[in-house]
């Protein structure tokens, strides 16, 4: 493999990197090969990366990202489990194979409440945005121009094959921390996720299928790992379920959810196996959480967490609803479907109370375990 040095293409330690970055990757392109970060602190604007393409982060390194938002161009992208155009992620690749994101280095998205926290959701667009689900108006007609639009995530494969996340520590994401999007073969292995702003959720596999999640660690200011499929109707249209997800040998420290299903469901999820995490608080609300509600559809079933110890845990250690977020008065229903979910060896020390549950009779949650 060959290594592309940003700073042979123009780099400069504490100035704007951009175009030296985009200079290596399209080098990179041509036979395949990583764009290397050297230690040091290096700025810069948004990244596109291609098939065969690694970005690594050495250690020492810190890879800064402008906070400008005109400098994010908009892109096909799902926020909040609904498609649309808006601005780009920091590190994003559509339609790729093989792109990889690696090093001991930092991922540091500059976010804060100046800049992408001030604006959490801009209620003017996110209605509109809800509109266009309403009237059928395609993904690429619902566009958001600069000025408008929502906050990016930080590391978005979307429709790729093959990605890799490693070892990567990544702080301040302006929302969702690792969002892959429609991809197959993920492998998110050994990142630290320190990123506590609002709704930064740490990894979250969006209708994502094979996906493995190992040996990682998360402090976050939303769900740790949040498994999704979309939202409400807009999901429905596409119905692409979240499937065949290990997550194994993770840490913990802060967030809503240690691993959280949903809330957007409406692909379904199916088929996620948890084991070996230690759940060390004391600021997470839930080892396991499950939400969705009588509007989002969609079926969740064969989930397993298995010898996972819980040192703290601020609510419950086991949370189940199916009413989370109803909007009142409800639109018109779909009710969700939640099934087959098994928790083995379940050790919670310090935990006000072991198992929630929230359901209705027309979306029960049926053939629960719990066994020693």
């Amino acid at each position: 493999m060959t290594d592309h040095v940003i700073t042979e293409y123009g780099a400069r330690e504490g100035f704007d990197c951009t175009g030296a970055i985009e200079l290596a990757v399209k080098a990179c392109e041509l036979t395949g090969g990583r764009v290397v970060v050297p230690a040091g602190l290096f700025l810069t604007g948004p990244i596109r990366l291609r098939s065969n393409v690694e970005l690594h982060v050495s250690v020492g390194a810190t890879l800064r990202f402008s906070t400008d938002r005109s400098a994010y161009p908009m892109v096909r992208t799902r926020w909040q489990g609904i498609e649309c155009w808006s601005y780009s992620p920091l590190i994003y690749a559509y339609d790729e194979v093989n792109v990889a994101v690696t090093g001991t280095g930092t991922l540091d998205g500059g976010a804060g409440p100046d800049n992408w926290w001030r604006d959490t959701k801009p209620v003017d667009d996110w209605n509109r945005l809800l509109r266009m689900v309403d009237d059928g108006v395609p993904v690429d007609d619902r566009i958001f121009p600069p000025g408008h639009g929502f906050r990016p995530s930080f590391i978005q494969p979307h429709s790729c094959r093959r990605v890799r996340i490693e070892d990567v520590r990544i702080v301040n994401a302006p929302m969702w921390v690792v969002h892959p999007v429609f991809c197959t073969d993920v492998l998110a292995r050994g990142i630290t996720v320190d990123s506590r702003g609002p709704n930064n959720d740490g990894c979250n596999p969006d209708s994502c299928q094979d996906v493995v999640i190992s040996g990682c660690s998360f402090d976050t200011g939303d769900d740790c790992i949040a498994i999704k499929s979309g939202r409400d109707a807009d999901g429905r249209r596409v119905a692409r379920p979240s499937a065949n997800i290990l997550i194994e040998s993770c840490r913990f420290g802060t967030g809503h959810g240690a691993v959280t299903i949903g809330s957007e469901t409406s692909g379904g999820i199916h088929h996620i196996h948890a084991r070996d995490l230690h759940i060390t608080g004391p600021a997470v609300d839930h080892a396991l959480r499950i939400k969705t509600n009588l509007h989002r559809g969609g079926t969740i079933e064969h989930i397993t967490l298995q010898d996972t110890q819980v040192d703290a845990v601020t609510t419950s250690a086991i949370h189940i609803t199916t009413t989370h977020a109803t909007p009142t008065p409800p639109p018109s229903p779909f009710p969700p479907t939640v099934r087959h979910i098994t928790i083995t060896n379940l050790q919670a020390h310090n935990t006000p109370q072991t198992l929630e549950i929230h359901d209705t009779p027309t979306s029960p949650v049926t053939d629960l375990h719990l066994l020693p």
